[in-house]
Order: C-alpha cells, then structure tokens, then sequence
C-alpha cells in the first residue's frame, strides 16, 4: 500500500510571511534604500529635487518619484557638476548599477528572517 500524504500549500500566507506582498516589508527597504543611495548622485542646488523624492515616492510602492518641473531634464541631459562628480544624469541608473548587489542581498536578508 503507497503512503499517501496531503500537501497544503498557501502561497499567500508564504509571500506575506517573507515581507514580499504588495508594500511589504522587502519592498519598503528596496524603495528607503535606492531613495537613500540616490541623494548624493541626484543634481543638487537647493535640495528642492532630492526632497521631491522623498515627498512624492510611497514607500514600500516600488516607484521612486522625483517631481519637480526640471526633473525630467536633469535626469535626462548631460550636466557637469565640478564641485561634485558624482551627481548628475541617470542618478538611478547609476546607483542600481553601483549598489545592486547591496540592495538585493539587504532585500535577502530581510525575507530570510534576518
């Protein structure tokens, strides 16, 4: 006669469990982590654009939001910043190419009960 057993799975309850739901507790951390590392690579004059960041971008929503009627422009269009190199255009892409491993290894560690 086979052993036969019943396997229950609830999925659900598995992605809430590890903080992967839809504004969990990973995704909260991805989005506080590449608005952080963003600011010191955004344009910078008065703050405004770094602010807009943080005020127009839901955490946890995984959309990053920079809001501003030059953002577009500053994100797209070559800029020299003499006093600071690093910031300037396609600050995310920079800092996703610069920090991945950092944020998915944080995003591990969080869904892995750390």
């Amino acid at each position: 006669m086979p052993n036969m057993f019943k396997f229950i799975c609830d999925i659900s309850a598995a992605i809430k469990k590890r903080g992967l739901e839809e504004n969990g507790r990973v995704q909260q951390f991805i989005d506080s982590e590449c608005l952080r590392l963003c600011e010191p690579k955004v344009p910078k004059r008065e703050n405004i654009l770094i602010e807009s960041g943080h005020l127009n971008t839901q955490i946890g929503s995984g959309q990053i939001k920079y809001r501003t009627p030059y953002a577009r422009r500053w994100y797209y269009m070559p800029a020299n910043f003499h006093e600071a190199p690093e910031r300037g255009n396609y600050w995310f892409d920079r800092m996703k190419q610069q920090y991945k491993n950092q944020i998915l290894g944080g995003a591990k560690k969080i869904a892995n009960g750390g």
